[in-house]
Formats: structure tokens, sequence, C-alpha cells
């Protein structure tokens, strides 16, 4: 009788797997846009020289705004409780100080190119602090509304004083208003006020 003989499949030839593998890898890398972390864009002070002591700066009371969003997420404004919505028109004023409060930053006259002698803040800090447990939402929230405050005062000076939007002023324009308007954020480190055990 006849014996049917089992037929040899030749196995597939592999040796091209890991080029097309690179060719889909390259591909890949090359079409799909990774998507860049966005920040807080902020100038940082100059580096420390390693001779230099640290020397505690004395800050009247009327010329430092304390910021704190404790760790329920809620902003103390001067150790008052103060909804995120009006945070920004607190800054605004406390930068300004229009009225020429005396609870307010002081104001010192000084030259200023396009506005001549001006009343300037020029000692105003906001100190901004949050708990260790703060959320970054609601961290980034409160940055938000510093920076929206200002922009604000700076794109209303431009506006009156050159009928412009801040961002459409000349360089020299825009130092003049930076002159009036210069931002002085100071962040502490973060602190813990209730421990883990509580």
């Amino acid at each position: 009788m006849f014996q049917r003989r089992k037929r040899y499949v030749p196995g597939i030839n592999s040796s091209s797997s890991a080029d097309i593998a690179f060719l889909l890898l390259v591909f890949f890398l090359v079409t799909t846009s990774i998507d860049s972390d966005k920040g807080i864009q902020r100038r940082l002070p100059p580096p420390i020289e390693s001779g230099e002591i640290k020397q505690k700066t004395d800050i009247e009371k009327r010329n430092l705004l304390e910021i704190y969003i404790n760790h329920e997420n809620r902003i103390m404004v001067r150790e008052e409780e103060i909804p995120l919505r009006d945070l920004k028109e607190i800054v605004k004023e406390f930068i300004a100080n229009p009225k020429d409060l005396p609870d307010l930053p002081e104001k010192e006259n000084i030259e200023v190119p396009f506005f001549g002698i001006f009343p300037v803040t020029t000692k105003h800090i906001i100190a901004l602090q949050n708990d260790v447990s703060t959320k970054y939402q609601a961290y980034i929230n409160v940055q938000n509304e510093l920076t929206a405050a200002y922009n604000e005062l700076r794109n209303e000076l431009a506006k009156q004083k050159f009928n412009k939007t801040f961002a459409e002023l000349s360089d020299e324009g825009k130092k003049a208003i930076l002159t009036i308007y210069p931002r002085r954020i100071s962040e502490a480190e973060e602190i813990e006020y209730f421990s883990q055990s509580e």
C-alpha cells in the first residue's frame, strides 16, 4: 500500500521581522507629536554666591500681602478666608493702592519714561505659601489669579496712556509699565500644619 508522506512546510523567514519592527518604531516616533509640559513662567532670582550670607529683610506690614492656601485648599489673605473669585481684585488694589490708603503699600514718586514722575508701590510684596497637602490645582488657580491681577493692571494703564494693550506696546512702553507694576511675588516653602497622626 501506498503510504502518504507528510509534507514538510518550511518555516517563516523571520530575519526581516526586526527590520520591519524598527521601521514601524521610527515611523511612529516621527509621526507622533508629544505634548510638552506647560509650567508657570517665572523669572527666578540670581543664585546666591557661596560667600554671601542671607539677611532677613524687614518688611513693613502695609507692604506685605500674605496669601496662604491651607490643607483644605481654602485661600487665606491676611488670615481671613476669601473665595478665589475675590482674590484678583484684592491683589489689584494692593498692588496699585489707587486711594493711597495707609494700610496698603506706601507709594514712592519715581521718574518713569513716558509718564514723568509717577507714584509707584515699589516695596509691595505678595507672599504666597501653601500647606504640603494643598492640591496642585488650587495652587495653580491662585497663581492664575495673581498673574491676571498684574496683567489687568498693566493692560489698564497701557490703554489709559497709549490706547493699546500691554502686548501691543513697544519694548520701551512695556519697560515703563513694568517699572510701575513689577511682579513681586515671594513663595515660601510649603508647611505642614496637621500631622498625619491626628
